[in-house]
């Protein structure tokens, strides 16, 4: 049960890149292809084969259906109907040739031959019919001639002809098509965008909070609308701009900004679109891919998570295999290729650079690096604007004030608290976004939902808000922790319970003294329930991590260790790339490594005294705090101050914050 949660020392992973919609395969920009062939299924052939055998036994059904639903005529000879003539039963005859048709009285109709040149008259007389019987019977003589009887005599034997014929050139079809799609293999997968599609146009008008990146990029796009300026005094723009950053923070988005404000096709596509399981397939695609840049130059080629193809080669790393490095090495030759004429810059974006090979980075490649970091505040605010223009918002939003609950939120994650603040507001029935929804959605983006179906026993709710209050009370005590702005008893997600701490003003750099009191405000929980309960659950399970994991970082990293000093023992990630080996940055002696136990021993220790004296000091408080949890389950920032001034305990304003 994660009982706390510390914006400074928490980190949340991506929930979505802000993007717009998905960009359509396949354009129609200086003769590129049309559509990007995939290579077929076996399925697919037979899927084919089968479409075609119904459709043919649909035709001949339907077919038999009409041939077996006219009037059945009976074939009898001359004579029979010379007999029938003469008895007055037959109503009248028509004539088609040798043919005769004969319609009884009483519906039945009779056919029969006689010689083509012998009229019917003469026929009918040789076989004793009167003149006066003959008068009797109304005669037609048809005339059997053009397109339409012709149609009519051979359709029956044509028709399946044509429908075996179409058949087979059906199946043969699908076979050329597939030859085709096979070739198309090695093609590029690129999406792109055409400068003239408007719905799927970016500028830098939608990309905010990163002001110092996108002026940064305005020379590219300077170069891709006006080139001849560079290059008449003797200038040459990168041909290559890494975007560097952490997952949400905007690097896709900025990219297709840069092209949609030089006005310029956009070639969109992961790295990893270029392996796959055939060695070679890969530098196919990389070639195919600068040929249609080439092409339609200018034109930007964006390559997003690069690090799938560009680690370090040789040292095993991400895979090692042979396709992998045969892609990396044409990628490095083609950027090598291009002359400063070409107008087609290469960009690229990952959240690892440390794991990029160093061909990737040296001047002529890569030459332009633009590091992404977190919004501030004011670039939260102007993020918020941009995907609020097409929310309508009630009369009391206020989105300063959600900028300023929300220190350490990406892009992406102010583009979902903006979304999931819509979605409440639907699911009430409602039509204007309210600020109780963007309050709401930001916990739910932090932490997850409410589970309501968690329901605590009394005995763990008393315990829940005493852990809870003893987080809150250390963090509005100690001088250099930040204050609290809402504790909660309520379950979300894999907690059971929260407090949420926001800084006064945001800091890029964090004092020892702050760390020690974000430490010792970590340990509040676990020291108030040994305190009060005599007994200690699982709840501070995460505290007692995350306090353990920043005592260490103090000591190996920052320097912040007074019998170690100032000295750095570990690299940032755990793990250091040195070239084409990977190797653990842990290089220290075993003697070293009890030392820096015993001083993370000793930071986790004295801040445990700490939290311990001041929530024995001020246990009156604690109780008032965890009582009034206990009733109304959260408590926000204006709840909790009355509480602490009705105890005599100042709350923190930016004026006391040195």
């Amino acid at each position: 049960m994660d009982m706390f949660k510390d914006k400074k020392k928490n980190s949340r992973k991506n929930k979505g890149k802000s993007k717009l919609p998905e960009d359509k395969k396949g354009g129609s920009l200086g003769g590129l292809p049309n559509k990007i062939l995939k290579m077929p299924k076996g399925g697919q052939l037979l899927s084919n084969i089968a479409t075609a055998l119904l459709i043919f036994l649909i035709i001949a059904t339907l077919y038999s259906m009409i041939a077996g639903g006219s009037v059945q005529v009976t074939e009898v000879p001359i004579s029979k109907i010379a007999q029938d003539v003469s008895a007055g039963q037959v109503k009248s005859i028509s004539v088609e040739g040798g043919t005769i048709n004969a319609e009884y009285f009483d519906g039945t109709k009779k056919t029969s031959k006689k010689e083509v040149d012998t009229s019917l008259s003469q026929t009918l007389v040789n076989y004793g019919v009167t003149k006066e019987e003959f008068a009797k019977v109304a005669v037609e003589i048809k005339n059997e001639s053009g397109w339409v009887f012709w149609v009519i005599n051979l359709l029956p034997y044509l028709l399946p002809v044509f429908l075996i014929l179409f058949f087979f050139w059906f199946i043969s079809r699908q076979v050329k098509g597939s030859g085709m799609q096979a070739f198309s293999f090695g093609q590029s997968k690129a999406r792109i965008i055409d400068p003239n599609d408007t719905s799927k146009k970016v500028t830098f008008k939608d990309v905010a909070g990163c002001k110092e990146a996108k002026e940064e990029l305005i020379e590219i796009v300077d170069f891709l609308r006006n080139p001849q300026k560079f290059l008449d005094i003797g200038a040459q723009i990168p041909k290559g701009v890494l975007l560097m950053g952490a997952p949400g923070t905007g690097k896709t988005l900025l990219a297709r900004a840069v092209a949609g404000e030089a006005g310029v096709p956009f070639f969109h596509l992961s790295g990893s679109e270029f392996v796959e399981m055939f060695v070679g397939v890969g530098a196919s695609r990389v070639r195919d891919l600068f040929k249609m840049a080439k092409k339609t130059a200018p034109a930007i080629i964006f390559v997003d998570e690069i690090d799938a193809v560009g680690r370090v080669r040789g040292g095993g790393t991400g895979g090692g295999n042979d396709e992998r490095e045969q892609t990396l090495n044409q990628i490095l030759v083609e950027m090598d290729g291009f002359e400063p004429t070409e107008k087609v810059i290469v960009m690229a974006a990952t959240n690892r650079p440390d794991v990029l090979d160093p061909a990737l980075l040296r001047p002529g490649r890569f030459d332009r690096r633009v590091t992404l970091e977190l919004p501030d505040r004011e670039g939260r605010e102007e993020i918020l604007r941009i995907h609020a223009r097409r929310k309508p918002l009630g009369e009391d939003v206020n989105l300063k004030i959600v900028a300023e609950r929300t220190p350490g939120f990406s892009g992406a994650d102010l583009y979902s608290l903006m979304n999931e603040g819509a979605i409440l507001a639907a699911r009430e029935n409602r039509k204007l976004v309210a600020q109780f929804d963007f309050i709401r959605a930001i916990e739910k983006v932090m932490l997850g939902p409410e589970r309501k179906s968690h329901v605590l026993s009394a005995e763990e709710k008393k315990i829940t808000a005493y852990h809870e209050g003893g987080h809150a009370l250390v963090a509005s005590v100690l001088p250099h922790a930040d204050p609290v702005h809402k504790i909660s008893i309520i379950a979300r997600s894999h907690t059971g319970g929260y407090t949420l701490k926001l800084p006064l003003e945001e800091s890029h750099m964090q004092s020892k003294k702050e760390f020690l009191d974000d430490i010792a405000v970590l340990l509040g929980g676990y020291v108030v329930e040994e305190m009060v309960f005599g007994d200690v659950s699982t709840g501070p399970s995460n505290d007692l991590q995350v306090a353990s994991a920043l005592a260490r970082d103090m000591v190996t990293k920052y320097g912040m260790s007074e019998n170690l000093g100032p000295i750095a023992l570990e690299g940032m990630g755990g793990r250091t790339l040195y070239g084409a080996r990977g190797v653990d940055s842990r290089e220290y002696s075993e003697d070293m490594s009890a030392k820096i136990d015993a001083e993370v021993s000793k930071i986790i220790n004295e801040a445990f005294a700490r939290a311990r004296e001041v929530c024995t000091t001020n246990r009156k408080t604690l109780d008032a705090i965890a009582d009034e949890l206990v009733v109304v389950e959260s408590l926000e920032r204006e709840e909790f101050e009355k509480i602490l001034i009705a105890n005599g305990i100042l709350p923190k304003r930016k004026k006391e914050i040195a």
